[in-house]
């Protein structure tokens, strides 16, 4: 039996922390002991996001292969173009050195453009492919300036161009790079982000639960919630002017990144510190805590306006009743009938918070019932990993049927 290598490239590591370290941590837990695919995973071993512990070398992960990769701290923001191409460096020579024909090597974002065409090629050379993994409009994100936004739009842009496969998380992104890219005949495939539906090992009287919300000032259900990187494009000044308008008598949680500039010019625009109901909590690392933190809130307000699918709605839909969703078709795909949509028109969230507020118990469990039953039809991280292992398989033997 021919196994096929996947090499992946673009994690930090293996975690719970961030999309793709989650991504990968799960796919190699559903994949173990999957004999037809050999995982390489490659994992940032310094600087920013790397994988506790400074030891050097490889080690194992559920038979995958991990090789850490060492990041001169000195480049800054630089530090994940030179990971990237380290580890396709690291890949391909290790590919020669044992042997290795036909590989897969997929690259998560698009952060190589500029460079890739070298290591295309190299890849090729071993009878290998190239997928990549677009994320979702990294170029349009407000965070970035107007040169790195500029670069990021090229960057994806070359990267399709050199890829044999894009795989896209979302419908809709996988629409954008057909119609944006069409003249390069991108070959595309659908394979969303997935989430767990199981509920948080706490209980309700947990003492890492109970504590927290005391130190915070809430009751369950007594609170909306939001939970996401504390950016512009999330829409937090839209969440936030249109629940100070509203007459709940709820509180607005907000669980996010620090972001002192954002936050100071939200504050000149809204004054929201003299609304007792809006609450900065801080960021919570402890998955199991947030978990229970989510199901105990009384709805989830998702402002995100790019991206493909997006974790954080993944798992508010697996975890909480309500749903409030900005309408755009990244979201909309997701959770379909199982939310609520606002837009960004005055009025539009501050009648939808107090129209949620004002349905029966009845309703509300509907509304739960119908995003659970969604994440387990289409974003369940076993179906995903079924999606990924007939992706490798079917394209790796497309390569080797040649």
């Amino acid at each position: 039996m021919t196994q096929q290598h996947v090499f992946i490239i673009g994690s930090k590591g293996l975690g719970s922390y961030g999309g793709y370290e989650t991504f990968v941590k799960r796919l190699l837990d559903c994949h173990e002991g999957n004999g037809q695919i050999q995982y390489h995973v490659a994992c940032k071993q310094n600087g920013d996001g790397a994988m506790a512990g400074n030891a050097s070398g490889s080690f194992s992960y559920r038979g995958a292969n991990c090789f850490k990769i060492p990041v001169p701290e000195r480049l800054g923001p630089g530090q994940a173009i030179y990971y990237d191409l380290a580890a396709l460096k690291y890949g391909i020579r290790h590919c020669r050195e044992r042997g290795i024909t036909e590989p897969i090597f997929y690259i998560l974002a698009c952060r190589v453009g500029p460079f890739l065409k070298r290591y295309a090629k190299q890849i090729r050379h071993l009878g290998g492919q190239l997928f990549i993994n677009p994320d979702g409009h990294e170029w349009r994100r407000g965070k970035w300036p107007y040169l790195i936004r500029k670069y990021w739009q090229l960057s994806e842009r070359l990267m399709v161009k050199q890829a044999d496969h894009v795989v896209c998380d979302s419908i809709a992104i996988e629409r954008y790079i057909l119609k944006t890219y069409g003249k390069y005949e991108p070959r595309t495939s659908f394979i969303a982000y997935g989430s767990d539906l199981a509920g948080s090992q706490l209980a309700d009287d947990d003492q890492r639960f109970t504590e927290w919300l005391k130190a915070k000032g809430l009751r369950p259900f007594s609170y909306h919630l939001i939970v996401g990187r504390f950016v512009p494009e999330n829409n937090f000044e839209t969440m936030i002017r249109e629940f100070m308008a509203s007459q709940s008598q709820k509180d607005l949680v907000i669980i996010a990144t620090a972001n002192d500039k954002f936050l100071a010019q939200l504050e000149a625009r809204l004054n929201f510190s003299k609304d007792r109901r809006i609450k900065f909590v801080g960021t919570v690392y402890d998955q199991d805590l947030l978990k229970k933190i989510r199901e105990n809130a009384y709805a989830y307000l998702h402002g995100h306006s790019v991206g493909g699918t997006n974790p954080s709605l993944l798992e508010s839909l697996s975890s909480t009743k309500l749903n409030l969703l900005y309408k755009v078709p990244f979201n909309q795909e997701v959770a379909r009938q199982a939310g609520l949509y606002w837009d960004k028109e005055k009025g539009s969230l501050r009648r939808l918070i107090e129209k949620a507020e004002r349905l029966s118990r009845q309703a509300v469990q509907e509304f739960g019932q119908a995003a659970r039953q969604r994440i387990e039809q289409a974003y369940s991280w076993p179906l995903i990993a079924s999606e990924y292992e007939e992706l490798w398989l079917t394209k790796g033997g497309e390569a080797r049927a040649k």
